[in-house]
C-alpha cells in the first residue's frame, strides 16, 4: 500500500521507522534506563510476535525495536505494550534516549548508573520531550573512567569521579605498599618519608586505591562527576569538551538544563552541539552552564 509521506514522518516522530523496500515498520520501545522487567519482556515477546516479524533488536540507546510492523497495526503495537507500561519513540531533533553503562552492578561503578539514568530520563527526555531543538541531543552516563558507554563522544556525557583522600596518620610506610601495587594509573608515589602521596595529574578518580589499604589510609570524598560536552561520532567525530573542575549530581543536573536551554536558544537548525560549542567558543559556553543566567530565563528560552 502506499503509505503517505506525512504520515511517515508522522509515526517516525512516535518511533517508527520504515524498513526499507517496504511497507513496514520498527517500532521503538524507549527503556528509560536500559532496563525492562520479566513482565514487561514477555509483553514484548508476545507484541513482536503478534505485530512483527517476532524478532527484536537492541539499539546503541538501549532502546528495543520491533521490526516488521504493518502502518495499520501501529496503533494496537502501541496499546499492547502499555499494558505493561512501555511505549515507543527515540527519535526526532530532541532530548534522545538517555544511556547509561551497567555501573549499578558493576564492580567498578562508582555510582548507582541506572538510578542516575532514570532521573534525567524522567527530567529531561520526558519532561523536554516537547520542546524542539536544533538538532537531536544525546545525554550518557559513565559509572567510572572506563568508560563503556563512551560519554565522551555524546552530546552530554557524565563519568563518575571517587577522588581519593589520603589520611597520613595512618599511614605505616609499608615496604611494599598494596596501594601503589594496585594503582593502574600508576599514580600513587612514595615521598621520602616513606608516606603515599597521588598525582593528581595522573590520577583518573577511577576509586580503585579506596580500601587497598589494610590501615585505611586512603578514603574518598562523595562521588563527584566529570562533565563531557559536544561529543558526536558518525561521518564527523569531535571529542566531548571537558568543563573545568568536578561537579555533584545537582550541579550535573541543572548543567544538563542549561546546556539544552543553550541549545535551544543559541543553536542553529541542523546544527550539533558540538559545532555551536565550536562557533561560540568553549569559554563562553562554560561560563554559561556554570552560572544560572539561563535557568533565570527559562520561560523566555522555552517560549520561542
Amino acid at each position: 500500500m502506499a503509505i503517505d509521506p506525512k504520515e511517515i514522518k508522522r509515526v517516525k516522530g512516535e518511533g517508527f521507522l520504515l524498513n526499507r523496500g517496504t511497507d513496514k515498520f520498527s517500532g521503538r520501545i524507549v527503556t528509560g534506563n536500559g532496563t525492562l522487567s520479566a513482565r514487561q519482556m514477555k509483553c514484548a515477546c508476545e507484541a513482536a510476535e503478534r505485530f512483527g516479524d517476532g524478532t527484536m533488536a537492541f539499539t546503541s540507546r538501549m532502546t528495543v525495536e520491533f521490526p516488521g510492523i504493518y502502518f495499520d497495526d501501529i496503533p494496537k503495537f502501541q496499546e499492547y505494550i502499555a499494558q505493561e507500561g512501555m511505549f515507543t519513540g527515540g527519535t526526532g531533533a530532541k532530548v534522545r534516549p538517555v544511556v547509561c553503562c551497567k555501573g549499578s552492578t558493576c564492580v567498578f561503578g562508582l555510582y548507582d548508573t541506572q538510578e542516575l539514568c532514570a532521573e534525567i530520563h524522567e527530567r529531561f527526555y520526558d519532561g523536554y520531550h516537547d520542546v524542539a531543538l536544533p538538532h537531536k541531543f544525546k545525554i550518557a552516563c559513565g559509572g567510572c573512567p572506563n568508560n563503556c558507554v563512551k560519554p565522551d563522544i555524546n552530546d552530554f556525557g557524565i563519568v563518575g569521579q571517587a577522588v581519593p583522600v589520603i589520611d597520613e596518620s595512618v599511614c605505616k610506610t609499608c615496604r611494599k605498599c598494596q596501594v601503589e601495587m594496585n594503582c593502574p594509573m600508576h599514580a600513587v608515589r612514595r615521598l621520602s618519608d616513606g608516606k603515599v602521596a597521588i598525582d593528581t595529574s595522573i590520577c583518573n578518580n577511577c576509586g580503585r586505591c579506596v580500601g587497598n589499604c589494610p590501615f585505611k589510609a586512603i578514603g574518598r570524598k562523595e562521588t563527584l562527576f566529570k562533565i563531557y560536552v559536544g561529543g558526536r561520532w558518525g561521518k564527523h567525530i569531535r571529542m566531548g569538551t571537558v568543563l573545568h573542575g568536578l561537579h555533584t549530581k545537582t550541579e550535573a543536573l541543572d548543567m544538563i538544563e542549561k546546556a539544552l536551554l543553550l541549545f535551544k536558544s543559541e543553536g542553529m537548525a541542523g546544527e550539533r552541539f558540538g559545532n555551536m560549542i565550536d562557533r561560540l567558543g568553549v569559554d563562553y559556553v562554560q561560563r554559561m552552564l556554570t552560572s544560572d543566567e539561563l535557568l533565570s530565563r527559562k520561560a523566555e528560552v522555552l517560549s520561542r
